[in-house]
C-alpha cells in the first residue's frame, strides 16, 4: 500500500508544471556621503532608476567608483541602514504619454498631485531619447499667437521656436506665463513648474490657469522641496511628453519655469558624482543641459507638429552675465528681457524691448509688420537713451527733430506696450495699431 502511494505521488510530481520564478539581481547599500549612497551588487547603466529599501525608496545611479554604483534619490532617503537591498525598477525611468495627461497635475516620476487615481496611459517612452535629426526638422515659418501685445507685434514668436525669458524676481514673470498659457493659440500646453514653492505652484494653477486653458494643459510640477535630480527628470518628462504630442501633429507650447532651477538641480547632481566645476560653479554637463532641452524642440517634417518651447531664466541680481543666461542666449531663437526698472515705474509686462530680440520674426512677419516695428524700436531707443538728458533739463527742443518726434510718441509708445493681465490682445488689432502708430515715422528708420 506504501509502495501504491508512493508510485501516485511521484507520478503527480512528475507531471507537474512548476513556473519559472523571477529572477531580480540585486544589491545591497554599502556607505553614504551626503545625498549620493554607494551599493554594490547592482548592475546597470547611468540612468537606471532602482529602489531601495524595504520601502522601495526611487533612486538612480548616476555612476560609478572603485566598482560601486553611486545611487541618488529621487525621494528623501531617511530610514536607510547599511545593507539595504537594491534592487532595479521594472519601469527603468520611461515616461507615460497621452490624451489622458490632459488637465492633470503630475510630478516628475508621473504621479498625481491633483488627488486624482493615476491616469492610464498605454505608451511609455523613454525620458532622453534622440533629438529630432536636423533634416527631420521643419522651418519656422508660421507665427504663434500669444495674445500679448507687445509679442505679438514687437516680439512675433513662431510655431516651433525656442525663446528664453530672461528675468529677476518679482518682475511679473508668471503673470506673463500665465497669459501665454491662457491665450496661446496651441493644442496642448505643457506646463513644467520645477523649483517653485509649493504655495507658489498650486496659486499659478489655481489662478493662472483656468477656464478652457486647464482641460488643454499638462502639468509637471516639481516643488523646491524635492529631491535636486527630479528637477532634472521633471524638465525631461515634460519634454518627453510634449515630443509624444508633437509626434500626432499637434502644435505643442511648452513652458518650463524655471531653467535655471534645472540646471541648479544638475549642477548639484555633477558635483556629486565628483565631476569638476567649471564656469562660476557649474559643471559643463549642467551646462549642457540647455543644450540638450532646448534642440529636443521644435517642428517635426513628418507629423507636421511643433513644439514651441518657452523657458525661463533666472538673472540672479538681475546678472545679465550669469553662465545659464549666456548658454541659453546661445541655444534660443530669440529672448525677452523682463525689466525690474520698467517694472518698478508700473509697466507691465515689463519687456525691455531694446534688450529683447526674436530671431525668426523676420520669417514669419510681414514686410510692413516688420518694418512698422523697427521704426517702433528706433523711436523707443532714441528716448530712452537721452531720457536722463531731458529730465536734466539739459536738452532744448528743436535741436534735433527726430529725437522730438520720439519724445512726443513716448507716451503712446510706452502705452502700446503695457496691457492688463485679464484683457487678450487680438494679434491683427495689435498689428494694425502698431503700423497705424508708427506711420508717421516713415522714412525715419
Amino acid at each position: 500500500m506504501l509502495a501504491c502511494a508512493t508510485e501516485t505521488l511521484a507520478r503527480r510530481m512528475a507531471g507537474a508544471v512548476l513556473p519559472p520564478l523571477p529572477v531580480r539581481r540585486g544589491g545591497c547599500v554599502v556607505a553614504a556621503d551626503g545625498a549620493i549612497l554607494e551599493a554594490i551588487g547592482i548592475a546597470g547603466p547611468v540612468g537606471s532608476r532602482v529602489s531601495i529599501g524595504i520601502a522601495g525608496l526611487a533612486g538612480e545611479i548616476i555612476g560609478f567608483r572603485d566598482g560601486r554604483a553611486l545611487l541618488m534619490g529621487l525621494a528623501p532617503l531617511a530610514g536607510i541602514a547599511p545593507g539595504a537591498l537594491v534592487l532595479p525598477d521594472a519601469h527603468d525611468g520611461a515616461i507615460a504619454v497621452g490624451d489622458a495627461l490632459l488637465g492633470r497635475v503630475i510630478d516628475g516620476l508621473g504621479r498625481p498631485l491633483d488627488g486624482l487615481p493615476r491616469p492610464q496611459c498605454a505608451t511609455r517612452l523613454p525620458a532622453t531619447p534622440l533629438p529630432l535629426a536636423p533634416h527631420a526638422r521643419a522651418r519656422v515659418t508660421q507665427p504663434l499667437v500669444t495674445g500679448v501685445r507687445a509679442l505679438d507685434a514687437l516680439l512675433s514668436l513662431g510655431a516651433g521656436q525656442r525663446v528664453g525669458i530672461m528675468a529677476g524676481t518679482g518682475v511679473g514673470k508668471s503673470v506673463l506665463l500665465g497669459q501665454i498659457a491662457r491665450w496661446a493659440r496651441a493644442d496642448v500646453v505643457v506646463m513644467a513648474l520645477i523649483g517653485e514653492r509649493s504655495r507658489e505652484i498650486s496659486d499659478f494653477i489655481d489662478t493662472e490657469l483656468v477656464g478652457p486653458a486647464r482641460d488643454r494643459t499638462v502639468t509637471v510640477a516639481v516643488p523646491a522641496a524635492d529631491a535636486m535630480l527630479c528637477r532634472v527628470r521633471g524638465a525631461q518628462a515634460a519634454m518627453t511628453i510634449a515630443e509624444w504630442f508633437r509626434s500626432q501633429g499637434r502644435q505643442v507650447l511648452l513652458i518650463l519655469d524655471s531653467l535655471s532651477r534645472v540646471v541648479h538641480g544638475a549642477r548639484e547632481v555633477a558635483m556629486a558624482r565628483g565631476e569638476p566645476a567649471g564656469a562660476r560653479g557649474f559643471p559643463p554637463s549642467a551646462l549642457q543641459l540647455v543644450a540638450d532641452l532646448a534642440e529636443r524642440a521644435g517642428g517635426d517634417r513628418r507629423s507636421g507638429g511643433a513644439i514651441t518651447l518657452v523657458a525661463t531664466v533666472l538673472a540672479e541680481s538681475d546678472d545679465r552675465a550669469d553662465p545659464v543666461v549666456d548658454a541659453a542666449r546661445g541655444v534660443m531663437d530669440g529672448h525677452v528681457l523682463l525689466s525690474r526698472r520698467l517694472a518698478g515705474r508700473g509697466q507691465f509686462p515689463a519687456i525691455d524691448l531694446i534688450a529683447s530680440a526674436s530671431r525668426v520674426m523676420p520669417d514669419i512677419a510681414a514686410p510692413a509688420h516688420l518694418a512698422a516695428a523697427t521704426r517702433f524700436r528706433r523711436m523707443l531707443a532714441l528716448a530712452e537713451e537721452n531720457r536722463d538728458l531731458v529730465l536734466m533739463g539739459a536738452y532744448a527742443p528743436g535741436s534735433d527733430p527726430e529725437l522730438d518726434l520720439a519724445l512726443a510718441l513716448q507716451p503712446a509708445l510706452t502705452a502700446f506696450l503695457m496691457q492688463d493681465r485679464a484683457t487678450r490682445a487680438d494679434a491683427a488689432d495689435s498689428i494694425a495699431t502698431l503700423i497705424e502708430l508708427t506711420a508717421p515715422l516713415e522714412g525715419t528708420a
